[in-house]
């Protein structure tokens, strides 16, 4: 079983190394790698050419003009020849070595159409310090009146999914991933699976967590998702999506602080009783 890995980039040439990489380190090696660019103006393409040797035959890429992200995943999935396809964005990168295996194990043992996992984000400048959690584990198809999805990043679907119920709806501006879901899981009732893993690690203000702006950008879009697939919905059953992601994200940060705190005693307990130790070898 072969798996699909789609990537789009668009001067994309401080973060593609990491991605690149991270799909090198996999386990899993019956994979292709389809990196669509947009005609980037910075090194990207230098950075394409450079690594493309390391893949072998199993990179394929073009670099052109499109419409926008979702008009180059759609190329992608066009030039796709795997039986599943999954999306890794430029800025983002597996977060562990087995991720591809993991994804491929399943779909080999189990009749489903899609699996999906958890990722996380991480601060720009640490890549160690995660700032958010998102896991998927909660998802439900019929929350998904309700604006949830699982994260899409983690999201790995058979191409005859794709072939039967299309791909990304190319006129919204940010949430075409949802509405591209929303068709799969609620509309044509895909059969999925939860894999509580990591799946991938994503720095943070990509174009769905720029702020407030675009948080508007994606109610709309949600709501001519709703529209489009005839799923009833509205602004009212929106708003407890954000209402619950407020208290998710307080609730985070609450816990982060509590690590914070503790992993602060702790090393000033260490310290004090090394000191303490050599005290008393003084002694």
């Amino acid at each position: 079983m072969k798996i699909s890995i789609i990537t789009a980039t668009f001067n994309s040439a401080a973060t593609v190394r990491d991605t690149f990489n991270s799909v090198l380190s996999q386990s899993f090696q019956d994979y292709e790698y389809i990196v669509i660019d947009g005609n980037s103006k910075d090194e990207t393409i230098n950075i394409i050419k450079e690594y493309s040797p390391k893949f072998g035959s199993r990179m394929r890429w073009i670099s052109e003009p499109d419409k926008g992200i979702y008009d180059a995943m759609n190329k992608g999935i066009n030039m796709a020849t795997g039986d599943v396809i999954g999306i890794l964005n430029s800025d983002d990168f597996y977060t562990s070595h087995n991720v591809l295996e993991t994804v491929a194990n399943e779909f080999l043992h189990d009749g489903i159409d899609a699996v999906y996992g958890d990722v996380h984000y991480v601060d720009n400048e640490n890549l160690k310090k995660c700032v958010r959690y998102y896991s998927s584990k909660s998802f439900r198809r019929w929350k998904m009146r309700f604006g949830y999805m699982p994260a899409h990043p983690s999201f790995y679907c058979k191409k005859t999914i794709y072939d039967k119920y299309g791909k990304f709806d190319t006129t919204f501006k940010i949430a075409s991933d949802f509405e591209c879901l929303l068709r799969f899981i609620f509309v044509g009732e895909i059969k999925t699976k939860y894999l509580e893993e990591d799946f991938v690690t994503m720095r943070t203000g990509g174009a769905s967590s720029s702020g407030i702006i675009s948080h508007k950008q994606i109610l709309k879009d949600h709501l001519t998702a709703y529209k489009k697939n005839k799923v009833f919905s509205n602004v009212f059953f929106e708003s407890f999506r954000y209402l619950s992601k407020l208290v998710n994200l307080y609730y985070q940060k609450i816990i982060r602080l509590i690590i914070e705190r503790l992993v602060k005693i702790t090393s000033s307990l260490i310290k004090s009783y090394h000191i303490n130790d050599i005290n008393i070898e003084k002694i």
